[in-house]
């Protein structure tokens, strides 16, 4: 049975579980909002962990606590503040941040859950209990000194985003185009048949297909940095409504400044306040970026299902990795499960775009955006699910890629696209005319114009050469 202790804040006593680091305000949150059982992403708490250190640290240097606030706290006290902080940024407190994601939309009872998590750790750390009625180091009074939810609660989600983009997803990315760039240049001697319209087209070498591909995700990393890019700008500073008001001038600068250097990402205080404080446009522009990384991944994914569909009556001209039976009825079946697990990720971001879009459009009211809590949980799971996603396509998919080249090959001369070589010499109706032939008496094009005499046979193998067809000639 769980047993309880006596909390108290601005509306009166609550009752919070006798061993939480939590206090009364987080209480009342979990009672508000059993709505999903979805906890905020582990990266935000980290990273609002990593503000509520870096703002400690900016108050310390601008002799804040000594000076701006009722209790004066000690060096020691600061010390504690500093460290317990730190802790939370380091996920070590994990399980003391149960309020739901649907919550207040700027965030205040997860903002004031790390605050009363962080006081209370710090008291302890001073040999304190964290069940004591007066708060010697107080959750609103210093660990949230010059701070607001405002403020702080979307500066905690640029940071957490542009982590994750650059830690996670960017790698992921990098090693995929890694794989496919190598496919490309060991299969460009592989001749094949090109589609259009998923119909028969001109030549083209498997490695040529692949090194698009590759470009594709090399576009990708390009998008996911400018992703990051578009949250560099930090809303720390502004307070309540982007006056700044109970903070130091200096404070929104400095704190930027800190985080910037505990990440090694370019971080910066807002431009303006007043922006950053009411709009999540960043953000937004953000996860734009990052459904365009979706798209591209669904497209090569599935390109690279098709390309290896059969084995016997499809193209089969790859062959993908066997990882799972695929049918529970159809004995030696076996699906491409890693195209079409990633395809899924990339449609739940491609979903996840409206969420933010709608929130950024409609949730920015005045001076506060009243979607945060969504807009930060759902850009960390786009990011996570794209990154894992790779991660495992990769793995189990495109490093066991292997070429087809009997099934490349054996196509290129039946297709009567082969005809096309011929229009510069015979004009395009006449080529068209010997290709529907060659169709008509299931003969190749090759075999149709050498029995009407189009061109001298030397000539002619010339100009239908496939691998001369997979590159410009005068």
């Amino acid at each position: 049975m769980t047993e309880y202790r006596i909390e108290r804040d601005s509306m009166g006593e609550v009752q919070v579980p006798r061993d939480a680091y939590y206090s009364a305000q987080t209480q009342r949150a979990v009672e508000n909002y059993p709505i999903s059982g979805w906890r905020l992403p582990p990266e935000l708490i980290q990273a609002m962990g990593l503000v509520k250190y870096a703002c400690a640290v900016v108050n310390r240097d601008l002799g804040r606590f000594a000076t701006g606030v009722k209790k004066p706290l000690t060096e020691q006290q600061i010390e504690a503040l500093l460290a317990a902080a730190r802790e939370v940024a380091e996920g070590k407190l994990a399980d003391q941040f149960p309020v739901d994601v649907f919550q207040t939309g700027s965030g205040t009872s997860s903002n004031m859950n790390v605050n009363e998590v962080i006081a209370n750790r710090a008291i302890e750390m001073c040999g304190g209990r964290r069940d004591q009625p007066e708060k010697e180091i107080h959750p609103n009074d210093h660990v949230n000194l010059g701070q607001s939810t405002n403020d702080t609660f979307p500066t905690a989600i640029h940071v957490a985003v542009g982590k994750q983009i650059h830690e996670r997803l960017i790698p992921s990315l990098e090693s995929l185009h890694g794989h496919l760039a190598a496919h490309a240049q060991a299969w460009d001697d592989i001749i094949k048949t090109g589609r259009t319209h998923l119909m028969d087209a001109t030549p083209i070498r498997l490695g040529q297909e692949f090194s698009g591909f590759a470009r594709q995700i090399e576009l990708a990393i390009q998008r996911a940095k400018r992703a990051a890019e578009a949250i560099v700008e930090l809303p720390v500073g502004g307070t309540a409504v982007g006056t700044g008001i109970n903070t130091h001038p200096e404070f929104g600068r400095r704190v930027s400044a800190v985080l910037a250097e505990e990440t090694g990402l370019p971080f910066i205080e807002a431009v303006n306040h007043f922006e950053a404080n009411a709009q999540r446009d960043a953000l937004v522009e953000c996860h734009g970026q990052l459904k365009t990384v979706a798209t591209t991944l669904f497209n090569v994914a599935n390109n690279i299902r098709w390309l290896g569909c059969g084995p016997r009556c499809g193209f089969f001209e790859i062959i993908l990795p066997e990882r799972a039976p695929g049918s529970s009825i159809m004995p030696g079946k076996v699906n491409p499960v890693m195209c079409e697990s990633l395809m899924q990720v990339a449609a739940r971001v491609i979903g996840n775009d409206g969420v933010i879009t709608c929130s950024g459009a409609a949730g920015g009211n005045f001076q506060l955006n009243i979607m945060m809590p969504i807009m930060g949980h759902t850009t960390l799971e786009s990011i996570r699910l794209m990154a894992n996603g790779v991660d495992a396509f990769i793995e189990f998919c495109a490093a066991g890629l292997q070429p087809n080249r009997q099934a490349c090959e054996r196509a290129v001369e039946w297709s009567m696209a082969m005809a096309t070589s011929l229009n510069p010499i015979i004009g395009y109706d006449m080529a068209a005319k010997i290709a529907k032939q060659a169709f008509a008496e299931n003969k190749t094009v090759r075999q149709v114009c050498l029995e009407l005499g189009i061109l001298p046979e030397d000539q002619l193998n010339e100009v239908l050469d496939p691998r001369r067809m997979t590159e410009p000639h005068a």
